[in-house]
């Protein structure tokens, strides 16, 4: 059934965005997008590099200290899981959990590993609620019936977030180990078969106890600001997209309110993959808000799906690398049969 789900999602989230696209002039998407120019897409994907490249070493921070591996296979890994959640038809944990295991090739204790990217995962939802909770106060002072009632309704989306948030981090770091340690302990063994030994002193658990200790503050704030700095970065390209397309009055504050707001419908929608259809219809919506035409905001929404596939397929194929290299090491590592 969870196999299914993603599949599904990625077959309603195909209907939308062509249903999207038929209910709109075809030829003005097309000619939005081809205003971009190739100067406007090569910059926009320069940006998703930046913050990609930003989340990786925000991964890395949260394990400073704790496993000898610097910060480059983080970054390496964090395209290739941008490359999975974007790419293939799984819910957007997906690369998440591949991210996770792929960590272990480096030495890495399974229990370290998972531990790791649960706090990482936790950062990223708790700076994207912040990053959307700009975008809303923002939101609020335009004018207008509708731009209130979306401010009031995100702002409640985001108020069940917080509690939501509250309690990830509870399960964390207060009493949360047995149910913690049921659910993700068997991929921690999973992941410790691929590489390094179990970790002294317990399991996963034990390695979040390390992740969350009081003298590491310092780099769990690097890990935190760096991930909301990347959420701010990605407002820079829509800002780019729509200045190539001709919209110049969007100052930077309406593009925040865009790309916060639409990622956050994005990740509501986590079940379909990539956000498929749903990201088209976020844009469309929050679009019209600035006077932003529903096939301008199509094909900002395309320009946005660029990089997905310009990092993505090379993220999928380092995956397929590091997968072919630890096999030829592990073949290697067998004795000759006597």
């Amino acid at each position: 059934m969870l196999r299914r789900v993603p599949l599904l999602g990625a077959a309603i989230g195909v209907v939308l965005a062509l249903w999207l696209v038929a209910a709109n002039d075809v030829g003005a998407v097309a000619d939005a997008f081809g205003r971009v120019g190739l100067l406007g897409i090569f910059a926009v994907v320069l940006v998703r590099v930046a913050i990609i490249g930003l989340c990786g070493v925000a991964w890395a921070r949260v394990l400073t200290g704790l496993v000898g591996v610097a910060a480059g296979p983080f970054v390496l890994l964090r395209f290739v899981r941008e490359g999975v959640n974007v790419l293939l038809p799984v819910a957007s944990v997906g690369g998440e959990v591949l991210g996770a295991r792929l960590l272990t090739f480096w030495g890495v204790t399974g229990a370290a590993s998972a531990a790791g990217i649960l706090v990482d995962m936790f950062f990223q939802v708790v700076t994207q609620a912040l990053f959307a909770l700009t975008g809303v106060v923002l939101l609020s002072r335009l004018e207008g019936e509708q731009a209130a009632t979306l401010a009031a309704w995100c702002a409640k989306g985001l108020a069940l977030s917080g509690v939501v948030l509250a309690a990830f981090f509870a399960v964390q770091r207060y009493g949360g180990a047995a149910f913690i340690e049921r659910q993700v302990s068997a991929l921690a063994r999973r992941f410790a078969a691929e590489g390094g030994t179990a970790p002294a002193g317990g399991g996963v658990q034990a390695s979040l106890d390390a992740i969350w200790d009081r003298r590491r503050g310092w780099p769990l704030a690097q890990g935190l600001l760096l991930h909301l700095a990347a959420w701010f970065l990605g407002a820079l390209e829509i800002w780019i997209a729509l200045h190539c397309i001709g919209i110049q009055g969007v100052t930077f504050a309406e593009a925040v309110v865009l790309e916060s707001l639409s990622q956050a419908i994005k990740s509501a929608a986590f079940p379909v993959p990539s956000g498929l259809g749903v990201q088209e219809g976020g844009f469309v919506l929050l679009g019209s808000l600035f006077g932003i035409d529903p096939h301008t905001a199509l094909a900002l929404s395309l320009v946005k799906r660029v990089p997905d596939v310009v990092l993505g397929v090379p993220g999928l194929m380092a995956w397929q690398a590091i997968e072919a290299r630890r096999g030829l090491m592990a073949a290697k590592a067998v004795p000759p049969a006597a």
